[in-house]
């Protein structure tokens, strides 16, 4: 059975101390009444880490914690101590509401910023550098796996793992059995490939799914502009499910022909303090979904 959850980040909550983040409570009860019955973790910080705090929130609206994403430069180094402890936290987080997914992402890097959507001109890594930014991967999976939770690996506009080569790359270099893909159809699109074309060669390995939609007309504008990704969020560049480019139907029938079973959700980052209604287009995106159905 596929089951669709959403995420803080359709309320526009990126980083736990941004101060125009919603209320945690908000989003869950949100969520709740667009019709979810799954939510992630968000940030770590975000959510409560006590876990009778966050346990009581969940069941007063109706919500499985699906899984968390460590959003964490691991392209840099000097920052690991900020990526273990992210990871180390969000692991803890996860295990003690049952949660399976911890999800991996390259945040972005003033290296790859303004080559999102370009990947001729992107920067790549020297191999030395590589090396170790693909220990750093396997490290945080290994910490994962070791308490239980699947690990996917999640491509990002203007990280370094963003381009399918990159994705690739990295697949290949680590266990199938450590590294599954937890797949964002928004995020390939907006670095330029086929996220169908993408998931009928993998399929076999993605373990997650993000369900995200991309306005082609903002995204064209945004990439030739080099607009920074948070500016293109609040320029709407994704837009409800079903009105942008990424086929939903045929994302569908990939999935149910692989006979793929458990979460999808739904991601429509914003901006926090921006004109939408995050609760509104959340229920639009479900009502989308359970019109092709989901």
């Amino acid at each position: 059975m596929i089951r669709i959850g959403n995420a803080p980040c359709s309320w526009g909550v990126e980083f736990a101390d941004d101060p125009r983040n919603p209320p945690w409570r908000r989003v869950l009860a949100e969520a709740a009444a667009a019709g979810y019955r799954g939510i992630e973790l968000g940030p770590i910080g975000f959510m409560p880490e006590d876990p009778v705090a966050l346990g009581d929130g969940l069941a007063e609206h109706g919500l499985t914690l699906i899984g968390g994403v460590v959003f964490r430069p691991f392209h840099d180094p000097g920052k690991w101590e900020e990526v273990w402890d992210a990871s180390v936290r969000t692991c803890k987080a996860l295990v003690a509401h049952g949660a399976r997914h911890l999800v991996l992402i390259d945040s972005i890097s003033p290296r790859r910023a303004p080559t999102a959507g370009r990947a001729a001109e992107a920067e790549q890594m020297g191999a030395e550098e590589w090396a170790g930014f693909v220990d750093r991967i396997r490290r945080v999976a290994e910490l994962g796996a070791d308490q239980g939770l699947t690990v996917g690996i999640h491509a990002h506009a203007a990280g370094f793992i963003d381009f399918e080569p990159e994705l690739e790359r990295l697949l290949d270099e680590v266990d199938e059995g450590l590294l599954k893909i937890c797949f964002d159809t928004g995020h390939h699109s907006y670095a330029g490939y086929d996220p169908v074309a993408f998931m009928k060669r993998h399929v076999g390995r993605i373990s997650y799914m993000h369900f995200k939609d991309i306005d082609p007309v903002v995204k064209a504008r945004a990439v030739a502009a080099r607009t920074g990704f948070y500016e293109a969020c609040a320029e709407g560049i994704f837009c409800n499910l079903g009105k942008g480019d990424v086929d939903f139907p045929a994302v569908r029938q990939i999935l149910l022909e692989a006979g793929f079973v458990g979460w999808c959700t739904v991601e429509q980052d914003c901006d926090p303090a921006g004109p939408t209604s995050p609760v509104d287009d959340a229920r639009a995106n479900r009502d989308y979904l359970a019109s092709i159905g989901f």
